[in-house]
């Protein structure tokens, strides 16, 4: 089934996705599969999962879904335990689960003192539940599938963990506070595993995606006739290239870092796909 830009040759090897029914995720388990891995795809979303791995299926690869809750340890280890019956010894670990929430969002971009006593989402009533719950879901849910499925990697060559950061673990956008700083935190949580496990034989690094448009966000992006909304006319001003990022465009990073050939002594970095947009200062 090997056909990938980079010839990365993963055949034989075990790939774990989570949040593998998701547009970006679900992807890195097709690209991951097309270098010969057998994937296994992770979600809460049974049935997002199950319609990748056909995908994976019809096109020749190796792949098999699974219901799985990634703030939920022993649900993390009774699939980890699973995978491993079906497939084998998890390779590679890709953690791919994580997002934000309307209750950690502020409406707007700046606090203005006429903002209390309105209905306003603004600082000071976000509800500690909503960050919670995006700082479990990012943090948490990267912390604790490393633990389900890391302990199967070690002393084992090639293995290697990538976890996915996000541009506003750089610098943090406007109106999502905790998303920003839960993705930091991941950036920051690569870097420490990365130590960590170095004397075991697991490298960990993590991709950085800049701004990408999808179906998913399609209309936070832009109007229903198609132009721009105020707030990607900023995210293009920002972005050097000009442009949104295609899904297609984070595959050579994935298999680069995922490619024990490529990148063997790459440990502990997190790299940007962002068109340009973490070197830009705006002048």
């Amino acid at each position: 089934m090997q056909n990938n830009l980079l010839n990365t040759d993963h055949t034989g090897k075990v790939a774990v996705v989570t949040g593998a029914g998701g547009v970006l995720c679900g992807r890195f388990a097709q690209v991951l599969a097309r270098a010969g891995a057998k994937v296994a795809l992770l979600d809460r979303n049974g049935e997002a999962a199950e319609e990748v791995a056909r995908q994976i299926i019809a096109e020749g690869g190796q792949a098999g879904a699974y219901v799985c809750d990634v703030l939920d340890r022993e649900v993390c280890r009774t699939v980890a335990e699973r995978v491993q019956d079906d497939l084998g010894p998890c390779d590679i670990l890709i953690n791919g689960a994580g997002g934000n929430s309307p209750l950690a969002t502020t409406d707007k971009e700046y606090f203005e003192a006429e903002d209390f006593g309105t209905e306003t989402l603004h600082f000071f009533n976000l509800d500690p539940r909503g960050v919670d719950g995006v700082f479990r879901l990012n943090f948490l849910g990267t912390l604790i599938p490393t633990q389900a499925f890391a302990r199967q990697m070690i002393g084992r060559q090639g293995c290697c963990i990538v976890n996915i950061s996000s541009m506003n673990a750089f610098t943090p956008l406007t109106k999502i506070p905790a998303y920003s700083a839960a993705k930091a935190a991941v950036s920051n949580f690569t870097e420490w595993l990365a130590v960590h496990f170095s004397k075991v034989g697991i490298r960990v690094n993590a991709i950085a995606p800049g701004f990408f448009s999808t179906k998913q966000n399609a209309a936070l992006l832009y109007q229903p006739d198609g132009t721009p909304t105020a707030r990607t006319g900023k995210i293009l001003a920002a972005t050097p290239m000009g442009r949104f990022g295609q899904s297609e465009e984070l595959d050579g990073g994935l298999l680069f870092l995922t490619d024990e050939r490529a990148a063997g002594f790459i440990t502990g970095i997190v790299l940007p796909i962002d068109g340009g947009f973490s070197a830009y200062a705006g002048v």
